[in-house]
């Protein structure tokens, strides 16, 4: 899993939609999750089939604060299941946050996602009409 795919989790869903994804992209979301994760567009459709549109431009510390604070905190509305190990872990590593702050907890977002979001997401009405649409204009031009 690369670096760029595992900010997947901070920053899904962040994309615009200037340009629009070809045929063979849409249909290359489904071979495998990490290429949807590396498509602007695929993160975008993911995130937004979601709600998981949270994109912020914000300094790096604040947002590892936002991010604690919006995503991790057992007070949070919005709290990602994690298992124990892990949030106590980024509970630690708050006090002097790094790069590698949540690391264990992207890693283990972004199996959750790959095992359960993703299959119900290639099934989604929101993908399958992407597809055909993408099919459609391909085929009309």
């Amino acid at each position: 899993m690369t670096h760029s795919t595992m900010l997947c989790f901070c920053w899904i869903g962040s994309c615009d939609f200037s340009t629009k994804p070809t045929t063979e992209e849409v249909k290359g979301w489904s071979q495998s999750f990490d290429k949807l994760m590396k498509n602007p567009a695929g993160r975008s459709v993911f995130g937004n089939s979601y709600g998981l549109n949270t994109a912020r431009k914000i300094s790096c510390h604040r947002r590892r604060r936002v991010i604690y604070e919006d995503y991790i905190s057992i007070l949070s509305p919005k709290e990602v299941s994690l298992d124990s190990r892990v949030r106590e872990g980024i509970n630690r590593k708050m006090q002097e946050p790094s790069t590698h702050t949540f690391d264990d907890a992207q890693l283990q977002i972004y199996t959750l996602m790959h095992r359960d979001s993703y299959p119900r997401f290639l099934n989604s009405a929101i993908y399958k009409a992407l597809l055909q649409n993408v099919s459609r204009s391909s085929s009309e031009s």
